[in-house]
């Protein structure tokens, strides 16, 4: 379809400085790849960060990665970025592998999504058919994880989840473990800067995105 929007001629960090300087009420930033925009807006304008409410990311991993042994991709890219924001001092909730690879769509759920009947259901269960068996094939995976959706609907609705507090950095330097999340429970390492999300509800998640497909077109 033909975008219903112009190209706005603002970097990404500029329009997200336009916009928190603009919005009415803090808002709450979900970066689903590198941390790169959101740490570079945090320098560039270290005045506008009382207009953040929270960061709800997809990355990271407590229990190794997916990319390398350590590290999950979208902190692998740029981990000195990730080391920005979880040291930002900003509510951080991490979505990361611990979540998502609970976050499975079975061939099931995939026929559920197309038998409501909508254009955008139709794309979203014909887009799983793929994944699915690319999941089965390589991985093992009763299905397939849907990565980014968690942090929508961590903030949808948080019920759904199981986190933890937890002190998160990222390794920066480390020859096998450069872009680690280094997650501590106990605190020992520092404030307990990050919600940790380890589990989730995994058919009220469904639930979650069957609805949303019946409400778009």
């Amino acid at each position: 379809p033909e975008p219903r929007l112009p190209e706005s001629p603002l970097s990404a960090v500029e329009l997200a400085a336009k916009t928190l300087r603009e919005s009415e009420r803090p808002v709450t930033l979900v970066p689903t790849g590198a941390l790169t925009n959101v740490a570079a807006l945090l320098l560039a304008h270290p005045e506008l960060k009382a207009r953040i409410e929270r960061v709800s990311l997809m990355g990271g991993s407590a229990v190794g990665g997916n990319w390398t042994p350590a590290a999950e991709f979208n902190i692998l890219v740029d981990p000195e970025a990730a080391h920005i924001v979880f040291n930002s001092g900003l509510p951080v909730t991490m979505c990361g592998l611990d979540v998502t690879h609970q976050a499975l769509v079975t061939r099931a759920d995939t026929e559920r999504f197309r038998s409501i009947g909508k254009r955008c259901s139709t794309m979203v269960a014909e887009l799983m058919d793929f994944f699915v068996k690319f999941h089965e094939a390589n991985f093992s995976f009763g299905g397939s994880p849907l990565h980014d959706p968690c942090a929508v609907a961590w903030l949808i609705d948080p019920s759904i989840f199981v986190s933890r507090k937890a002190h998160v950095d990222v390794e920066c330097r480390g020859r096998l473990t450069t872009g680690a999340t280094v997650a501590d429970f106990t605190g020992r390492s520092g404030e307990l800067n990050v919600d940790l999300v380890t589990g989730l509800d995994r058919e009220r998640f469904i639930e979650l995105l069957d609805g949303a497909l019946r409400r778009l077109d």
